[in-house]
C-alpha cells in the first residue's frame, strides 16, 4: 500500500455555502444509497473510494449525492448522456445566488418569486434540482435533444417535489437559444448554461485521452468517457467560442425579458472574446466570476441590459413585493 495522503477536511476553493466542501463521507453515502457499496473500495492509500475512470461508479455516486444532500429519490440517465459533476454544479448556483442578492440589499431571494432559464437542461436535469432544493427557485429547462428532455421528464415526475418548480420546453432549432422556447411576455431572474466545451467529437476524444493520460500518467490510447456525454452535450460546430457568442448575439432581442444572462466559459482563450461580445451588444453590466474545482478552473461570465437602479427596482417589485 503506498503511503497514506493527507487530504483537506474541507474543500475551500467551492463556494462557502457548497455542501460538498468536505470529502465524501462514503459511509453517510451508503447509508442514504445502499447501491453505492458495491463501488466504493479502500485505495492504494488506504482512503475509500470509487473508480472515477467507471462510468457506472460515477454514476451510482451522482445518485448517493442527491438522495443524501437533496432527497431526490430518483435519478438516472440514458447510457451516454452527460453524468455530471455535482460539487461543481453547485458553484454555479451558489455564485448565481451572490449575484442576484447584490441586486437585493445583499440577501439572497430565496423561493418561486426567483424563475430561471436553464439552457441545454441535458438528461440530468441538474442546475433545476440544485437551485430548487437550494433556494426554492422555479426553472425552465430547455434543449434541443429530444432524449435529454425525456429523461429530464422521468426525474421530475419521479420526485414529485419538483412538478411544481420544474417545467420543461424542447428547443426545435439548434440555430437558435432563447427564440421559440422564451415568450417575450415572460420575466426570467436569470439564466444558466453549460455550453458546449468541443469543436467535434474528435476533438472531445483526444481533450478525454490527454486528460486520462495525465491523471494515470501513462499514455492512454483509448478513453471512456467517464462522466459521458454525447452530441450537442459536449460539441458542436465552432465548439465553445461559438456557443457563448451565439446567446451573447440573442440575449440582445430578449434584454427586457430577463435581468441577468450567465454562462459558464471553460477555456480562458475564450473569455476575452465573450466580454468584448458582451460589451459592443451594449450590456448595462459584465461579471467575471472565477470558479475552481480541484485542478480545473472555469469562470462565469453574468451579464445585463438593466442598470443598477432597474435591476434595484426589479428585485423591490418582483422579488419583495410586499416591502
Amino acid at each position: 500500500m503506498s503511503q497514506k495522503k493527507v487530504h483537506p477536511q474541507e474543500k475551500t476553493v467551492l463556494h462557502a455555502r457548497n455542501k460538498h466542501r468536505g470529502r465524501y463521507d462514503f459511509k453517510q453515502l451508503i447509508e442514504s444509497f445502499p447501491a453505492l457499496q458495491s463501488f466504493v473500495k479502500v485505495n492504494a492509500y488506504g482512503d475509500e473510494s470509487i473508480d472515477f475512470f467507471d462510468p457506472e461508479a460515477v454514476k451510482h455516486l451522482n445518485r448517493a449525492l442527491l438522495k443524501c444532500f437533496y432527497k431526490v429519490e430518483f435519478w438516472d440517465i440514458p447510457a451516454g448522456y452527460l453524468c455530471p459533476p455535482i460539487p461543481g454544479r453547485a458553484d454555479y448556483v451558489h455564485y448565481v445566488a451572490d449575484l442576484l442578492s447584490a441586486d437585493n440589499a445583499g440577501i439572497v431571494p430565496r423561493g418561486n418569486v426567483i424563475s430561471c432559464v436553464d439552457i441545454g437542461v441535458g438528461a440530468n436535469c441538474i442546475y433545476p434540482i440544485i437551485g430548487a432544493v437550494e433556494y426554492g427557485w422555479t426553472f425552465v429547462g430547455t434543449d434541443a435533444d429530444a432524449t435529454a428532455i425525456t429523461s429530464a421528464s422521468e426525474i421530475i415526475e419521479r420526485n414529485p417535489f419538483l412538478q411544481r418548480r420544474i417545467a420543461l420546453r424542447l428547443q426545435p432549432s439548434t440555430d437558435h437559444i432563447f427564440q421559440n422556447v422564451v415568450k417575450d411576455d415572460e420575466g426570467f431572474d436569470v439564466t444558466f448554461c453549460n455550453p458546449p466545451f468541443h469543436t467535434s467529437a474528435e476533438e472531445a476524444q483526444a481533450g478525454s485521452l490527454k486528460k486520462l493520460s495525465n491523471l494515470k500518467r501513462r499514455p492512454i490510447s483509448k478513453a471512456v468517457l467517464n462522466f459521458g456525454g454525447k452530441g450537442n452535450e459536449l460539441w458542436c460546430t465552432g465548439g465553445e467560442e461559438r456557443f457563448v457568442g451565439n446567446i451573447i448575439r440573442e440575449s440582445r432581442r430578449f434584454a427586457k425579458t430577463c435581468l441577468w444572462f450567465t454562462t459558464l466559459i471553460s477555456k480562458q482563450s475564450n473569455l476575452d472574446a465573450a466580454v468584448r461580445a458582451i460589451r459592443s451588444n451594449k450590456a448595462a453590466d459584465v461579471k467575471v466570476i472565477p470558479m475552481s474545482q480541484g485542478n480545473k478552473s472555469s469562470r462565469i461570465v453574468a451579464w445585463t441590459y438593466h442598470t443598477t437602479p432597474q435591476r434595484q427596482q426589479w428585485a423591490s417589485t418582483k422579488w419583495n413585493p410586499g416591502d
